[in-house]
């Protein structure tokens, strides 16, 4: 069965900004249609994210709306380019139904504590592999893993790259996953990872005792355009997955992950414990 479509977060972007420029003109739909003689469902697709937007009906519709500034011009043409294109995700919908990996791909600031396994996007391909065999995952390993990497891209990837702080929790650095070759590969991995100026790793030493992670793993994100989607709380479990949106609840875990940064060892020391576990623990 083929999956239904759904509009991408740019396809959203982009409806929201088309139609607070249309009113902001007062300009109606059935105005632009008469103007252009398009269909009479053409604006209502177009402003629901159902249906793309072509160079020539952005000019029409920007010359329309009286957006004169150049900048915004070029920025708001970029965009509908950008929300006609494919992303790599798409091929791997099948087995990642979500919308998790356009979220992350789009995100400016990723922030996320874990307290059982190193984060996906700072994963090496071994431990990855090594962590889905040891949850029971027998579907598709091979392309899951796959796509785990391709995530990764995100990181290093040309222009503007998302700001990622991970708060991680001692036990996950000291659980040999995959065996003592495999950690050692991936503490390295962790510690190169840290020289990234993208990039901020703390780890939250058992010492501490109880603090507010311990309710379990979570991921913070903001987005370039908060007036269009607001930042947002994820949250999974081995069956489903959640999305927080309220800003209290915004608000609250905000508060949690600034805590658990508070109580962390800080980045330096945090690369420095990291090199006594790969050699107390995972020597060769």
């Amino acid at each position: 069965m083929a999956l239904r479509s759904r509009p991408t977060i740019r396809q959203r972007r982009l409806a929201a900004e088309l139609q607070r420029l249309r009113e902001a003109a007062g300009v109606s739909r059935e105005d632009v249609v008469q103007q252009f003689d398009w269909h009479s469902t053409k604006m209502y697709r177009i402003e629901n994210a159902r249906s793309g937007v072509t160079s020539a009906d952005m000019l029409h519709l920007l010359d329309m709306y009286k957006v004169s500034d150049d900048r915004q011009r070029a920025a708001l043409l970029q965009l509908a380019r950008n929300a006609r294109e494919k992303s790599w995700w798409t091929k791997h919908q099948d087995i990642f139904p979500g919308s998790y990996l356009e979220l992350e791909a789009e995100a400016t600031a990723i922030r996320s504590f874990e307290a059982m396994f190193v984060p996906g996007l700072l994963q090496t391909e071994s431990y990855a592999r090594a962590l889905m065999r040891g949850s029971l995952v027998t579907r598709d390993i091979d392309r899951r893993v796959s796509a785990r990497m391709e995530r990764q891209k995100l990181l290093v990837r040309a222009g503007e790259r998302p700001r990622l702080w991970a708060i991680i929790d001692e036990s996950t650095l000291t659980r040999p996953v995959g065996g003592p070759a495999i950690m050692r590969a991936q503490i390295d991995h962790l510690i190169e990872a840290q020289e990234l100026e993208n990039i901020t790793l703390q780890v939250v030493r058992t010492s501490v005792g109880a603090h507010p992670g311990m309710c379990g793993a979570f991921v913070l994100m903001d987005f370039p355009s908060p007036e269009f989607f607001a930042p947002l709380v994820y949250l999974e479990s081995a069956i489903s997955s959640l999305y927080l949106e309220d800003e209290e609840q915004i608000a609250q875990y905000t508060l949690m992950f600034d805590h658990l940064r508070a109580i962390a060892l800080g980045p330096d020391e945090s690369v420095r414990y990291l090199e006594t576990i790969r050699s107390n623990l995972f020597s060769e």
